[in-house]
């Protein structure tokens, strides 16, 4: 029997190891215009974040923004705009991504009181659901598919 890896391989994923915290999140890396960083995985978060600290590692072009940004917490949170962002996760890459920046502050309070690293953003729905995400909780592993992999990998299913 084929396990999960084997099959989302043939199917064109990328796979991507996470990292649990000790707030018991998932961590990851990646870059944004050839930069790297650490993340947090968030499937509830709407939009790929990241701090307005970062933006020259990041080397963002930014913009006002109207939108308001709003987590668990009862405040709304000013932000700005960066689009036309190139994102890598792994061998995974997207072209021509929005990203929100927002203050991390409180956040990375957060992780430090409990001894974690700061990170530089959050990967949210956005970025996953253009993956086709697929998160194996038990083993710690995201997989991305690759769109030019996924359509070959499909014409050699249906020759044989």
């Amino acid at each position: 029997m084929q396990d999960l890896k084997e099959f989302l391989i043939e199917r064109g994923y990328q796979r991507i190891k996470l990292k649990r915290t000790a707030t018991n999140h998932f961590e990851i890396k990646a870059s944004i215009n050839g930069n790297k960083g650490r993340f947090i995985l968030d499937t509830g978060a709407s939009k790929s974040c990241v701090g307005l600290e970062d933006i020259e590692l990041f080397e963002l072009n930014t913009e006002e923004s109207d939108h308001k940004a709003s987590g668990a917490g009862r405040d709304e949170i000013d932000t700005l705009i960066s689009s036309k962002n190139h994102v890598s996760i792994g061998k995974f890459k997207l072209k021509n991504i929005m990203l929100i920046l927002i203050d991390l502050k409180h956040i990375n309070n957060a992780l430090e009181k409990q001894d974690v690293e700061p990170i530089q953003g959050i990967l949210g729905a956005d970025i996953l659901h253009k993956g086709k995400a697929i998160i194996d909780y038990n083993k710690k592993y995201l997989y991305l598919l690759n769109k030019k992999i996924s359509k070959l990998a499909l014409q050699t299913t249906d020759i044989t």
